[in-house]
């Protein structure tokens, strides 16, 4: 059989793979988990092994290291059905054995040979470029779903849904006029497609947009607010808006509302929770007791450690925040000691957390520890290397917001007026640089 887009499956099962097809809707538009449609699929077809893979991708998509034991089992099922599976799956397999392994690239690889065959392999697209942003592979963003596209069927229901994935990989490459266009035209052929609603809050957001931002958040909530998976992180952006506008009582209102409690399901909603209680905590708000809730909701075990350098420094940031610093020198030493050791020099997050991570929470550490001028050192070299860490442009602003505050504490003027040149000359000025502005004493007339 071939599913909807002439991809070849090894089911002969209509039922199978119309669950199938259900639950990479859903992988794609986030509209509630597909397990229960991969379940389904497995039980009208027990023979077929691909929607074993797709459970296993899905699980390791979540980058949660307490589900990589589930994930590794079905994907051991998977296995044991591979002499049946068509090629095209048993490419998925080795993306995602890569995957298990920690082997991020090497995974990417896989699924662009896979897309070179076969370009209208929805899953291939998606898993790919989930993977190609936890890398911070801009490139392979933009490049993927532009090779892919022109080999689609406009009238293909998961069209828009690549189409979005495209607009994502263009803002990211800072094409914003086109991702923009892109974005837009992804949710007028259909309104259910978040991550079209994601990449041009993006576009907004880097063009500092905030007002535009804001109101294109709330035309679009009610699509993207209730029975969605993406729903914390596109609260966030609506943060992020707000936060640009200066609104600060505004940003708690929907941290207490959207960004807190049983909102946070995994790992991905805390680190949108923490960075946005860190810059807040920047701007002298006292965060700390919702940093310590936070804290107290975030199930860790110490094994976790180093998993993925992004998720490590978040988690570090909340325990700067609850004032918990025995716990966050622990944490730092358990991500040094996991990132230097020799079996795991192909993982992904070895060179992530060598390059990137643990400089960056030094870099922390030294300022939450008053040591500003320490900070401004260790931080300013690691945001030229930043894309390396992973996430969006708008994640990473993180970084210089806290280089911002550790030079202005510092004194450290020129590096000040250095950094709010390089701003205000990729946006126009809004409230918050201003904030940096006149935490450095700057004159308009000294700007760029």
């Amino acid at each position: 059989m071939i599913d909807a887009r002439g991809n070849p499956v090894s089911t002969h099962s209509a039922s199978a793979l119309a669950s199938a097809e259900t639950a990479l809707w859903r992988m794609m538009s986030f509209y509630d988990v597909p397990l229960a449609d991969l379940d389904a699929a497995i039980e009208a077809d027990p023979g077929w092994g691909l929607p074993h893979a797709m459970k296993a991708g899905f699980l390791l998509s979540l980058t949660e290291p307490a589900l990589v034991p589930q994930a590794a089992g079905h994907l051991e099922a998977a296995r044991a059905l591979a002499d049946h599976a068509a090629p095209r799956e048993r490419a998925h397999l080795e993306a995602l054995a890569h995957t298990l392994e920690g082997r991020w690239t090497a995974a990417s690889r896989v699924w662009d040979e896979l897309l070179i065959e076969h370009p209208c392999d929805a899953l291939a697209l998606q898993w790919a470029h989930l993977w190609d942003f936890y890398r911070g592979d801009a490139a392979g963003l933009r490049g993927r779903p532009a090779r892919a596209l022109p080999q689609w069927d406009e009238a293909d229901p998961l069209y828009a849904c690549v189409l979005a994935l495209h607009a994502f990989g263009l803002e990211e490459c800072n094409l914003y006029p086109q991702a923009e266009e892109a974005g837009r035209r992804a949710l007028a052929l259909d309104a259910r497609v978040p991550w079209a609603v994601h990449a041009v809050a993006h576009v907004m957001e880097m063009q500092g947009r905030f007002e535009d931002g804001a109101a294109w958040m709330r035309q679009h909530r009610g699509a993207w607010a209730e029975g969605n998976g993406f729903a914390a992180h596109l609260w966030w952006h609506s943060a992020l808006f707000r936060l640009e506008g200066l609104d600060l009582p505004g940003v708690l209102r929907l941290v207490d509302n959207h960004l807190q409690g049983e909102a946070l399901q995994i790992t991905l909603n805390r680190v949108d929770a923490a960075s946005m209680l860190w810059r807040l905590h920047l701007l002298g708000t006292d965060v700390s007791e919702r940093f310590a809730a936070l804290l107290a909701g975030w199930a860790c075990d110490d094994a976790d450690a180093g998993y993925y350098a992004f998720n490590d420094v978040h988690r570090l940031i909340t325990m700067i925040g609850a004032g918990q610093w025995h716990a966050a020198d622990g944490w730092v030493a358990r991500c040094a000691e996991r990132a230097m050791r020799p079996d795991d020099a192909g993982r992904a997050n070895h060179a992530m957390a060598r390059e990137v991570g643990l400089p960056l929470m030094r870099g922390l550490l030294a300022l939450a520890r008053g040591d500003a001028d320490g900070a401004a050192h260790t931080l300013y070299p690691v945001r030229a290397i930043a894309q390396r860490f992973g996430g969006s442009h708008a994640q990473r602003d993180l970084i210089d917001q806290t280089l911002l505050a550790a030079a202005a504490r510092a004194g450290r003027r020129a590096l000040g007026q250095a950094l709010i040149n390089e701003r205000v000359m990729a946006k126009p000025e809004t409230p918050l640089t201003r904030h940096w502005i006149e935490a450095f004493g700057l004159r308009e007339d000294q700007l760029a």
